[in-house]
């Protein structure tokens, strides 16, 4: 979502290392006092670091002993030296270093640690985590801490002089109610965040500045984090029947012997597709000519231009192939000005233009007897296999808006939602999640993650003609791209009437390439810092770091900048029904695992990149999805 930070260490596993001479001493016949091999002088494991081995560090090490954090920037300040060398200067987004005199100038304040608690949508934006090269919200932070006179112009130059650290970082695109970062700030003013507040954009407010101890750290100090995750309803209907998913259900449920159940996992949507088209599609497709009919209807259940696994970019997406980024600048438009509801309505009608085109050309790929004349408008007879581009395009766009149209009339049943949570009910508890993140595999201990609730809202949200059901999960801590696979992988399972037993399947030695849930609908509620509120904080005499106070003013901004660009944003590209069309037309065996066939259907011969496990575990994702937290 969500998708990246490192988590806390939680409470009841916190290791103390016992490294002072005192242990050692107590247990003289024990396995204690062995020293290790790198301390004995021995010959190492290959592989192994020997002495410079780092231990692991619990919360109660890290109150106790600052950080070391020089030596992993160095790189980084060679690169900059580099250029400085070859007479370059890096574009910085940052503020420039303030002239000599200035800073010498300036009067010397102190500063302090504090945590700054704030909310932000993440539209524009790429990502939480500053990068001197392209907008992020921590940039837009520390350039309105520098112009509000919370930095001083000697450490304007760069972040880390003030100690920054972040709670959660959250991905491109993806917004937070509440995040945290922990930093040295001069605080003495007491309009300080109203005078930060009036340096940044309305995306992004602090909602207040506490002073903490001095060796907090949201970072470390952090127990858990709360998500939310906002989905249409029509996401949890199942595929069309004409789908390449819908047929293959159907097809391996009779030859598992499995139809019967399959068809009660549906009962309360069985009707829905039947009635649309009888009611809504069969009008349209009759009242259009015989020529094009066909083809229309074709042009639906095809997946564009598949080849293999490398042809799909949103499928590859999905399946955490690392896609091109879009450029800089369209990064800066889509940020320079808010959407109005004519942006909105002209932006959907280039995506509707867009589709509609790229379905045509498929049209054409696929029916090579068949030429489209763009110059006539459809009242002049052409030759034979010769078809009116125009009645073609009207054609396929008042299908697919009578399919949208639709799925956004759906509201769910209370049984339907009774499914949505039983599903989400089987990521409760600690679960081995290396089929939810990347670059992680069975073995690796830090898979494993614990899900302390993970709750449907009461009431669906109605927004305009579609319902959405707000998800919200509360956990010690997320990998890339975590909660977004969990959502995925729910929907799926519910959506396509799949034996709920496969949740569990997935948290075993196996390898299922789970989609990850369009990042739209990924919010960082808040983070909990429960464990230093009632210790460091009460013991010190520090404020709490808790956002209930903030609550009126967070709800209101949340409705406001979150809430509302998420709903104009899908109404403008429909990302969540591309993602489930793409995901029910990928001709191919990739997410078969949700059938009654379970992950055996996915183990096609042609398909080597599921069998090759090695293979897939190389895949890299660096695109846009929630900050995991480790």
């Amino acid at each position: 979502m969500g998708g990246d930070t490192r988590p806390s260490t939680p409470a009841s596993s916190v290791t103390l290392d016992r490294d002072d001479d005192n242990s050692k001493e107590s247990f003289p016949d024990s396995g204690r006092n062995k020293k290790r091999k790198w301390e004995r002088g021995g010959r190492l494991q290959h592989g192994s670091r020997g002495g410079d081995k780092k231990k692991n560090m619990g919360r109660r090490e890290h109150f106790r002993e600052q950080l070391d954090r020089r030596g992993r920037n160095d790189s980084e300040k060679a690169k900059r030296q580099k250029l400085e060398e070859d007479g370059k200067t890096a574009d910085s987004v940052l503020p420039s270093a303030f002239p000599k005199e200035e800073i010498e100038a300036e009067e010397r304040r102190p500063k302090r640690k504090v945590a700054v608690m704030l909310g932000y949508s993440g539209t524009g934006y790429k990502g939480m985590q500053i990068d001197t090269l392209q907008k992020t919200i921590e940039g837009d932070l520390f350039t309105a801490f520098v112009a509000a006179g919370a930095i001083s112009k000697s450490n304007a130059d760069d972040p880390k002089k003030s100690s920054l650290v972040r709670c959660a970082r959250t991905d491109k695109g993806v917004h937070a109610a509440g995040n945290v970062i922990s930093l040295k700030l001069i605080i003495e003013d007491a309009d300080i965040v109203e005078k930060i507040n009036s340096h940044l954009s309305p995306q992004i407010r602090v909602w207040g500045i506490e002073r903490t101890t001095a060796a907090f750290s949201c970072y470390q100090a952090c127990d858990s984090r709360w998500y939310e995750y906002l989905i249409p309803t029509h996401a949890f209907l199942p595929p069309h029947p004409s789908s390449f998913m819908g047929k293959k259900i159907v097809e391996i449920a009779e030859k598992q012997g499995d139809l019967k159940e399959h068809l009660k996992r549906q009962e309360e949507v069985a009707d829905f597709w039947a009635e649309v088209e009888e009611k809504t599609i069969k009008p349209l497709l009759d009242a259009m000519d015989d020529s094009i009919r066909p083809l229309v209807e074709a042009s639906l259940y095809q997946v564009d231009g598949y080849i293999d696994k490398t042809s799909d970019s949103v499928v590859d997406k999905a399946l955490d192939i690392k896609v091109e980024e879009s450029s800089q600048e369209e990064a800066k438009a889509q940020h320079s000005e808010p959407i109005t509801n004519g942006g909105t309505k002209i932006k959907a009608e280039a995506i509707e233009n867009a589709e509609t085109d790229a379905a045509i050309q498929q049209i054409e790929d696929s029916n090579k007897d068949i030429s489209l004349n763009d110059t006539s408008d459809g009242t002049v007879p052409l030759p034979e296999n010769t078809l009116h581009r125009s009645a073609l395009d009207a054609a396929i766009k008042s299908l697919r808006r009578a399919y949208m149209d639709a799925k956004r009339s759906y509201r769910i049943s209370s049984a339907r939602k009774i499914r949505v949570q039983e599903t989400l009910n089987q990521y409760l508890g600690t679960k081995n999640y290396h089929n939810y993140t990347v670059r992680k595999k069975f073995k690796d201990p830090s898979a494993k993650r614990h899900i302390k609730s993970f709750q449907v809202a009461e009431q669906p949200i109605m927004i305009n003609d579609t319902e959405w059901l707000s998800l919200k999960v509360h956990g010690q801590s997320f990998m890339m791209h975590q909660i977004r696979k969990m959502v995925g992988m729910a929907a799926l399972v519910v959506r396509c009437g799949c034996p709920i037993e496969r949740m569990e399947e997935s948290y075993k030695n196996v390898l299922m390439p789970i989609p990850k849930a369009p990042g739209l609908g990924l919010l960082l509620e808040r983070p909990v810092f429960d464990s230093y509120n009632t210790l460091q904080a009460e013991k010190h005499g520090r404020a709490t770091v808790d956002f209930d106070r903030y609550k009126e003013t967070v709800d209101e901004f949340k409705q406001r900048e979150i809430y509302e660009r998420i709903f104009r944003e899908e109404a403008e590209s429909n990302q969540f029904h591309n993602f489930f069309s793409h995901i029910d037309n990928y001709r191919d065996s990739t997410f078969l695992y949700v059938t009654s066939g379970g992950f055996e259907a996915t183990l096609d011969k042609d398909k080597e990149f599921v069998k090759d496990k090695a293979k897939l575990e190389e895949i890299d994702s660096e695109d846009d999805g929630e900050g995991g937290d480790s």
